[in-house]
């Protein structure tokens, strides 16, 4: 298993000032950004200027995931302003080569799978400590395969 690390997801309740803080204060720069009407919710990427020079900078209508960048995503529910108890922090990703396989290696630890990959993409698990983690498949998503393709979400991912 090789995973390439892809970005820390945090929540927050007000973006402009979220921007703020992380681009103004810390230097971060805005890599992409993804508003979604239907779902109500705005994704935006943050990384390093140095990170994206390594990277040799960013293309135009690049994805987070095709890029090799540590970044934040911070992701702003429009419905939501405050967050208690912890559930500003999302998550972890990482970049997997076969989704399947590396679900599979959790399961054979006896991890609970709490979104299974059912569509070939992404798979959530938490750490023993609680840690949410999110798996996505590098490149394009594998076809729907049982026994993830019908199995159940179990817990909050």
């Amino acid at each position: 298993m090789s995973p390439e690390f892809l970005h820390t997801m945090i929540r927050v309740g007000d973006i402009d000032a979220a921007k703020r803080f992380f681009c103004d204060g810390l230097g971060l720069t805005e890599v992409t950004r993804y508003d979604n009407e239907a779902g109500r919710f705005t994704l935006v990427f943050l990384a390093a200027p140095a990170d994206i020079a390594r990277n040799g900078g960013v293309p135009e209508g690049a994805s987070p995931t095709s890029l090799n960048i540590p970044m934040v995503e911070l992701t702003h529910n429009w419905d939501e302003t405050e967050y208690a108890g912890g559930r500003n922090f999302g998550h972890l990703a990482y970049q997997v080569e076969d989704i399947y396989a590396a679900t599979q290696r959790f399961a054979d630890l006896g991890v609970t799978i709490n979104r299974p990959p059912r569509d070939g993409r992404m798979t959530f698990i938490r750490s023993p400590d609680g840690i949410s983690v999110e798996l996505l498949q590098k490149g394009k998503p594998l076809a729907p395969q049982e026994p993830w393709a019908s199995a159940p979400n179990i817990g909050a991912w």
